[in-house]
């Protein structure tokens, strides 16, 4: 059992700092960075891609709707070419500090609501995979087992790496429940690394209507904006490796 584990890193601002960057990459094996559409700045991006390349966590690309002020959070009826050009400019310059910093970009993520509506969206997953594809097509995308991108990544010869999530809460369907909706975020210390081990073990999670989806995934994601978020994701780390899962990158 080989599993990546990944955060959302990099989400100041200026002078607003979310999450401790640092003390998530000494547990992480890969680094989504944020690209300055929804959170980041060229200072937060520089900062992280160096203490990322110091411990040899991998670099990823968190591409987003243009939204700083709704956090990416908010679905667009972004035009694909418009939408294709700012994925382009955000991976372009994500990889161009990590390469300034001795790393480089290895793979992409797409944030919010990007990421939720690509798993739905034909049209827009094609956009995203477009920007992949012009920059670097050997890039794998992250996305959900049920995703549509797959298909379209697959058909411009795209990779794609399955992810699940240990802090989010499921539908019946496979998707995540929408965070305006209660209990979309789970915060419980005990809930969260079990939910880890078995989405790593059995490639399974418990729906919020309880039944069983399948979420055989290759990276698990804990996000780096929720409170307590450090000790969290220490507590996925130390439980999957109890479990005897090995905690590897993909890329």
């Amino acid at each position: 059992m080989v599993i990546d584990l990944n955060a959302d890193l990099g989400e100041g601002f200026g002078i607003w700092r979310l999450g401790d960057d640092l003390a998530l990459l000494d547990v992480v094996t890969s680094a989504n960075v944020a690209c300055g559409f929804h959170a980041g700045d060229p200072v937060t991006i520089r900062r992280v891609c160096a203490a990322a390349v110091d411990r040899g966590v991998a670099i990823g690309a968190q591409v987003s709707y243009r939204d700083l002020a709704h956090f990416g959070r908010r679905d667009m009826d972004a035009d694909p070419e418009e939408l294709c050009a700012e994925v382009l400019y955000q991976i372009a310059a994500v990889d161009g500090i990590a390469r300034a910093m001795g790393g480089r970009v290895s793979y992409v993520k797409p944030h919010g609501a990007l990421y939720n509506r690509v798993c739905r969206d034909e049209e827009q997953a094609a956009a995203l995979i477009d920007a992949v594809a012009d920059y670097d097509p050997s890039l794998p995308v992250l996305t959900l087992p049920g995703s549509v991108v797959h298909g379209v990544a697959a058909a411009e010869g795209v990779p794609t790496v399955t992810e699940a999530f240990a802090d989010r809460a499921y539908t019946s369907a496979g998707t995540l429940v929408p965070r305006r909706e209660p209990g979309a975020v789970i915060h419980d210390p005990e809930a969260v690394p079990a939910r880890a081990v078995r989405m790593a073990v059995e490639g399974a999670v418990t729906s919020v209507d309880g039944t069983t989806v399948n979420v055989e995934a290759r990276s698990i994601c804990v996000h780096g904006d929720t409170p307590d978020a450090v000790r969290l994701a220490q507590a996925v780390r130390d439980r999957l490796l109890a479990a005897g899962v090995v905690l590897q990158a993909f890329t």
